[in-house]
């Protein structure tokens, strides 16, 4: 089994998963450019634009292939998410935001991967009486459990950045925010998409052993 050395030097190979939603598209941007990254994997369910530092595994998350040669990789990084609305059901969203980042985190550690960055959500906490940050924070604990070496959850406020899909109620937040920001405590002010996966690649990157959680404040 490859075992990647948390503290080896040189550029890493990282896995991606999520990368077609908004930071997981800013991770992607960013870790294609970026001297520590020499390659990524990132399994989409439809093509993503060639590029020589890319393998674009195409799957269906319902079966992942346990024993492909693409789960040895020196760091992950996981941006899967969706809204109720877009899922169709609480089920169904579940799926997305808790059973598949699992899923993926187990293969990763059963092939010898060191870290793992998880975007996570401001508010996390599995004994919240919010279905959605309850359902974060059941998934930050279960990832917990996988014994990565180096564990980094990402907690973002409201996202900034140009969505393919239209939200009306995320959009009239966001100008909120973007007004009444200046006098709002950082934790609530606006996270934008490339604040969240410059977080993420670091972490992945770096790999520094331990648990670490990065609040909204930091990102904003």
């Amino acid at each position: 089994m490859h075992s990647p050395d948390p503290v080896a030097s040189g550029p890493k190979t990282l896995f991606l998963v999520g990368a077609t939603g908004l930071v997981g598209q800013a991770v992607l941007q960013r870790a294609l450019g970026d001297p520590r990254v020499a390659r990524i994997i990132a399994p989409t369910r439809r093509p993503l634009a060639p590029h020589p530092r890319l393998d674009n595994p195409i799957v269906d998350f319902d079966r992942l292939p346990s024993d492909a040669p693409w789960w040895r990789v020196d760091g992950a990084i996981c941006t899967l998410g969706t809204t109720i609305r877009q899922a169709g059901s609480r089920e169904a969203f579940r799926k997305v935001d808790h059973d598949y980042p699992l899923a993926v985190a187990r293969l990763l550690r059963a092939h010898g991967t060191v870290a793992f960055a998880f975007k996570s959500s401001m508010g996390a906490d599995p004994k919240s009486g919010n279905f959605y940050l309850r359902t974060k924070g059941e998934a930050e604990t279960a990832l917990g459990a996988c014994g990565f070496p180096s564990l980094t959850l990402v907690r973002p406020g409201l996202l900034g950045g140009p969505r393919a899909e239209f939200r009306l109620g995320e959009r009239a937040a966001l100008l909120v925010l973007r007004v009444m920001g200046p006098l709002l405590p950082r934790r609530f002010r606006i996270s934008p998409a490339g604040h969240v996966a410059s977080a993420l690649l670091d972490a992945a990157c770096g790999a520094v052993p331990g648990r670490h959680v990065v609040e909204s404040g930091a990102l904003a």
